[in-house]
């Protein structure tokens, strides 16, 4: 028998809240392989990036999971900025950072864990960046 193994592709953030931006970063990072895995980043990392979650874990997960080219969706056990651990744990064989990402900005820890593991990294992927939750929230307050 002769079975294809399905390629994993690895995306990762913390999608709070998930835009425009993000669903064409999942449509073509699922382009990229046969299987897409999101790392979801915690409520705890929020909090530290932004003073607090816009939306909490689970239910940023749910509607990750909703979203047709998602196959999985994984916590990150990191607890610093990065997702070397994640990476190691599941080890995809693309990890896929979005347009606003470059090597020179990753955490030396997600390229080592990616050349230690034979991790293809590919940049760029969904586009650039068109929109931010970081731009939308202060949007959201302003209406209020």
């Amino acid at each position: 028998m002769n079975q294809k193994r399905k390629v994993v592709v690895a995306v990762s953030g913390g999608f709070d809240p998930v835009h425009a931006g993000h669903i064409r970063h999942f449509q073509e990072a699922k382009k990229l392989g046969d299987y897409l895995v999101v790392f979801l980043n915690t409520d705890e990392w929020l909090t530290e990036k932004k003073g607090k979650p816009f939306m909490g874990f689970d239910e940023r997960k749910e509607i990750l999971e909703s979203i047709r080219y998602v196959d999985e969706v994984v916590r990150v056990i990191d607890k610093d900025d990065s997702v070397a651990l994640t990476l190691e744990l599941v080890n995809p064989d693309i990890f896929g950072k979005g347009g606003n990402r470059v090597k020179k900005t990753l955490p030396k820890s997600e390229i080592e864990a990616c050349q230690r593991l034979g991790i293809r990294l590919v940049f760029g992927v969904g586009g650039g960046k068109i929109q931010s939750s970081s731009w939308l929230l202060p949007k959201n307050a302003k209406r209020r």
